[in-house]
């Protein structure tokens, strides 16, 4: 019978939480990866229909980086917000009018602040409205668990 080497077993063991902490670290960046794809390619379509300008490919893609990162730090504030206000509020109507309401606010907001520290993108203020109100309406469509 071979005899058991403690370091070996102990190599094996490093090398097996090395090749799992790599592989969720990799499904992350593609899970990430793809979300913000979503992102770029939709806002992309929208800035287009609408008529907004943009320097470059690069300025783009700093816009929805900078978008997804702020939205993300928004959004844990007006979820919060949102759910302390509809506590009392009954129907899904109201509740659906006070939660576009809240989710079109904060994306405008992000939107907006984005808008105004980059000066090689411009949005008009209808387009931001637009905008803002679309993610709004898929965000709530997305994320209905009803």
């Amino acid at each position: 019978m071979p005899e058991h080497n403690e370091d070996s077993f102990y190599n094996m063991n490093i090398k097996g939480k090395t090749v799992t902490v790599a592989g969720i670290a990799l499904l992350i960046i593609l899970v990430l990866g793809f979300v913000l794809g979503l992102y770029f390619f939709g806002l992309v379509g929208a800035f287009e229909l609408l008529g907004v300008q943009y320097k470059s490919i690069w300025s783009l893609i700093v816009f929805v980086v900078s978008f997804f990162i702020l939205g993300v730090i928004v959004e844990l504030f007006s979820k919060a917000i949102f759910k302390l206000s509809i506590q009392n509020i009954t129907g899904k109507i109201k509740s659906f009018f006070v939660r576009i309401s809240f989710e079109g606010t904060s994306n405008w907001l992000v939107l907006y602040t984005v808008d105004e520290f980059m000066k090689s993108i411009t949005l008009s203020l209808k387009a931001e409205i637009i905008i803002a109100l679309l993610i709004a309406v898929l965000e709530i469509v997305f994320d209905d668990k009803d």
